[in-house]
């Protein structure tokens, strides 16, 4: 059976007594999961007087873990990035907004904020988290941009407060091919296995049931959404060619079902 990583509100809430005697915390994983469950984040910016700029934007990720952004160029943050691309966004796992708000792990990535090379992989990837922002993706004054990371901060608790450099969080290069076929294997589990992204999301990682969908798949795992809901299940071990993928898509589903 396939040993299942997975992410979700309870998996990334963190039991401050345990975490002061963890001396080998692990930060990367927990970095990746809020990366990639965050819907939303605190963008701050450089002004013209070099004084910051903080403000609230969608966010989503590319492949390789990126954020990636819509902004309008009216916004005062573009107007920034466009004058110095310096940035940094801060992500909070879903559930940490509510309660007490520094219970939750939180993640400041700190980059470069560019133009979207690949248009329409991050419209994709974008669109596939954000349907709605697909109103107004199209016009004129709104593109697609990235933050090329270069660290982040992860703040998970009492005793779990690391800077990482992005080489480490961000998946590595090996299966490039996989990014190929992605939105051919989100759009097949989509039209025909929506039991088994079901089964994934509330016998796996036990979330609530609903209409759970493929938004995103990479060599380390799939990015699953259910309305304004989100979820990451990891692979045991990361592909490295898209031969791979059906197998463990396949074995997952055989986990869910015998995980009653």
């Amino acid at each position: 059976m396939c040993r299942v990583i997975g992410a979700s509100v309870k998996s990334l809430e963190v039991n401050a007594m345990d975490a002061a005697k963890d001396e080998l915390y692990d930060p990367v994983p927990p970095i990746r999961r809020v990366m990639r469950l965050a819907r939303t984040g605190g963008l701050a910016t450089l002004g013209p007087d070099g004084h910051p700029f903080a403000s609230l934007v969608t966010v989503a990720t590319l492949p390789a873990g990126e954020p990636v952004l819509l902004l309008s160029g009216l916004a005062v943050h573009t107007r920034n990035l466009e004058a110095d691309p310096r940035a940094s966004l801060l992500l909070v796992a879903p559930g940490g907004e509510g309660g007490d708000p520094l219970a939750g792990a939180r993640v400041t990535v700190t980059g470069r904020i560019v133009p979207a090379e690949d248009k329409a992989l991050a419209r994709a990837r974008f669109l596939a988290r954000h349907p709605e922002a697909e109103a107004y993706a199209g016009f004129a004054d709104f593109g697609f941009y990235r933050l090329a990371c270069d660290s982040a901060h992860l703040v998970a608790g009492f005793g779990r407060i690391h800077a990482v450099p992005a080489g480490e969080f961000l998946v590595p290069d090996g299966c490039a091919d996989l990014q190929a076929t992605e939105a051919g294997a989100v759009a097949h589990m989509n039209e025909d296995h929506l039991d088994a992204l079901e089964l994934y999301a509330t016998r796996l990682l036990g979330e609530e049931p609903g209409p759970w969908r493929l938004s995103g798949l990479d060599a380390l795992g799939l990015d699953l959404v259910c309305g304004v809901r989100s979820a990451r299940l990891d692979f045991e071990e990361p592909l490295t060619r898209p031969a791979d993928l059906r197998p463990v898509l396949v074995q997952l589903a055989k986990d869910a079902r015998a995980h009653e």
